[in-house]
């Protein structure tokens, strides 16, 4: 159930828009420099902007800026100069209109004016050319108004595509506070458990200490009494530590249902829960303990979006989605159940497959009520 953030949502969308960037840049850009080069050294040179921007994409990077970026946009606006004053091929601002767009939006601060600056620059790039062509007309819409226009739109796409990937931050960094949230209310029960058992104890025991030191010059058999009680409690009370601790202590199948239910839909899980028969309550108590088990691995560990539980008569099966196809962390806790449920009769399985993680114990061999009465 281990996944790595960045094998979640993040990790998705960034793989999809590198193939995406990287499926379709290639073939435009060798589609231009095929329409626009007359000779082959304006092949190369086109060919570097589609080649700058290739890189760009290639390490594109969903937070941050790569260190090829630079680099690449100074290679992708001399093309564009170039292609301005020399080449004659206004498909030359291909490049610069990949990797400007696409970091510029990814800037700590002066997005905006990184922008307008982009778009600035190739307008007054696209001008140049002007120096040396006396054709206005045809200079003003190819090498300025249609490459301006074209970045433009690119540019503001890429802003609103950033604004949905902030978005999507947002939303994955509440999730995880939310599973971190779970876990931390899971630890508050468990303190809780562990106050319900020790705090009235050794208030008692306190108590009965202070008792029997007055006793043991004027009652000495009332004070060995109120210290063989002392011990006895003692005794009683890290039994129960212990039971607590290995998740032992007597726990109610519907009460962790419940829990379960409240902690997932808290870390924006969604929840089914299929009752094919009423539990019997001779395995209810390690039906249970899987339950509460299964739950905290689950928030700890994966990033599920639904969990399935179905109880039977005899047994719980726990599904869960948003499980990566890494090597799965030690399980100790249910590795420990395994053993209980085995020496009760039962057996827990667990099974990892297809980004699902299916947690079962069942009792087959649990006699039916029917048959114990006869």
């Amino acid at each position: 159930m281990l996944a790595e953030h960045d094998e979640g949502p993040w990790g998705r969308l960034h793989r999809l828009n590198v193939f995406t960037m990287v499926v379709v840049i290639p073939p435009v850009g060798a589609l231009l420099v095929t329409i626009d080069s007359r000779t082959w050294w304006h092949a190369v040179v086109l060919s570097l902007g589609v080649v700058a921007a290739l890189v760009a994409a290639v390490r594109w990077t969903s937070r941050g800026i790569s260190r090829v970026v630079l680099p690449c946009l100074i290679v992708s606006a001399v093309v564009w100069l170039a292609g301005a004053l020399v080449v004659d091929g206004f498909t030359a601002f291909y490049g610069i209109s990949v990797v400007g767009p696409t970091y510029a939006p990814k800037l700590s601060r002066h997005r905006g004016v990184a922008a307008v600056g982009l778009i600035a620059f190739v307008a007054v790039a696209g001008a140049t050319r002007l120096l040396v062509s006396p054709d206005v007309p045809e200079v003003l819409f190819q090498f300025v108004l249609l490459p301006t226009g074209i970045t433009a739109v690119v540019t503001g796409s890429m802003f609103a595509g950033q604004v949905f990937y902030d978005l999507v931050g947002e939303l994955e960094e509440a999730r995880k506070r939310e599973g971190e949230l779970a876990v931390i209310r899971e630890r508050v029960r468990f303190a809780s458990d562990l106050h319900d058992i020790q705090g009235h104890t050794l208030h008692v025991v306190k108590l009965k200490t202070a008792l029997a030191e007055k006793l043991v010059r004027t009652d000495v058999e009332r004070a060995a009494e109120e210290l063989r009680e002392v011990y006895a409690l003692v005794g009683d009370t890290i039994t129960q530590t212990k039971e607590l601790a290995y998740a032992q202590r007597r726990l109610n199948l519907s009460a962790e249902l419940e829990n379960a239910k409240n902690l997932f839909e808290a870390a924006g899980i969604g929840v089914r829960v299929d009752r094919e028969a009423e539990v019997d309550a001779r395995a209810n108590e390690l039906l249970g303990q899987v339950l509460r088990e299964t739950t905290t691995n689950i928030l700890r560990h994966a990033q599920a979006e639904q969990v399935r539980i179905t109880l039977s008569r005899s047994g719980i099966a726990i599904v869960n989605d948003g499980v990566q196809e890494a090597p799965l962390p030690e399980l100790r806790g249910l590795a420990t159940l395994r053993e209980r449920v085995a020496g009760s009769g039962g057996e827990l399985t667990v099974e990892h497959q297809d980004g699902c993680f299916l947690t079962t114990a069942a009792f087959p061999n649990l006699p039916s009520k029917t048959g114990e009465g006869r």
